[in-house]
């Protein structure tokens, strides 16, 4: 494959994550509540999902695994988001601390649990933190000429369309949009506030989760959880500030960022960038300091949801 298929590829994939994890983030603050912890989420889900590969018998259908794979991952994310949810919406704790403490749970949960899980699979023999799920992975490929594809792709477009409608179109939204913004006023009008928090959190872990396991899977098909997800939950929050906290400019935002991302995967493929006397650290730093960058040029006309990351007290006014 040319190094301009490989870019194309490795652009969509990580598209597709930082689209996803965005959005959730976009949701969730939204609603008023700061989720530092889409990091988390996204173990979390992928754990769940290539956990779910290892397991499913050799005879599953693609379809089957497809299917339980997404959900799986759905799910975790979900159920690791009301850790956020409870922690900030009912005890009013402080949000970046609770955020911050899900992304070191994380990481260190999926290891302990990842390795209990090879050493009992095992019988004691292997003990890393590390998953293979080969057939999982290629049960979600499919071609397109000599470009290879992911129904992972496919998912996160179509759920783009989905959040996009969502966003501008319905009821709900707006009430959780009401309640980022002034949620005192939204309660003035029968909106309850602490139920729009929950189903903004709980988009951000439905999404995170798919975003995870879409990170680890869509491009490998071996893991080490040990690793976490490499910091990709910190570049989708970059996205979804830059992205000014709207559906369709975190897509173009994510596909920027995802093309320098990809270019760390690819860049020896590609003859010109490869011939440059620049080292591959360099390339792998590039969308981190291109996040810092658009974040220290943006960042005075960026407009948050005013009342985020202020616990809400329904006798204040």
């Amino acid at each position: 494959m040319s190094g301009l298929l490989l870019l194309i590829q490795y652009t969509l994939i990580f598209s597709a994550v930082l689209i996803l994890v965005a959005l959730g983030g976009m949701f969730s603050e939204r609603s008023g509540i700061i989720n530092l912890g889409l990091e988390g989420i996204m173990v979390f889900g992928a754990m769940a999902g290539a956990m779910v590969m290892v397991l499913l018998p050799s005879d599953a259908s693609k379809f089957t695994i497809i299917v339980l794979t997404l959900l799986a991952s759905a799910l975790a994310g979900m159920l690791s988001s009301l850790l956020i949810a409870i922690a900030c919406i009912n005890f009013k704790a402080d949000q970046t601390l609770i955020g911050t403490a899900v992304n070191m749970l994380a990481t260190a949960a999926a290891t302990v649990i990842i390795k209990a899980f090879n050493t009992i699979r095992s019988n004691g023999a292997d003990f890393s933190a590390k998953l293979d799920y080969v057939r999982g992975h290629d049960a979600f490929v499919f071609y397109i000429g000599k470009l290879q594809i992911s129904w992972f792709i496919v998912v996160a477009a179509i759920l783009l369309v989905c959040a996009i409608v969502f966003f501008y179109k319905t009821k709900l939204a707006l009430r959780i949009r009401a309640c980022g913004e002034h949620p005192q006023a939204a309660d003035s009008v029968g909106i309850n506030v602490y139920a729009m928090r929950y189903i903004g959190v709980l988009l951000s872990g439905f999404l995170g989760g798919l975003g995870g396991i879409i990170y680890i899977c869509a491009a490998n098909s071996t893991w080490h959880f040990d690793y976490g997800v490499a910091g990709a939950g910190f570049l989708a929050l970059a996205v979804m500030i830059f992205g000014q906290w709207k559906p369709e400019r975190i897509a173009w935002s994510a596909v920027l960022f995802a093309l320098f991302r990809s270019l760390s995967n690819v860049y020896m493929g590609i003859g010109f960038l490869h011939a440059l006397p620049i080292s591959g650290t360099v390339y792998n730093m590039f969308p981190y300091i291109v996040s810092l960058l658009v974040l220290a040029f943006t960042s005075q006309n960026s407009r948050a949801p005013k009342a985020e990351g202020i616990p809400y007290d329904k006798g204040q006014r």
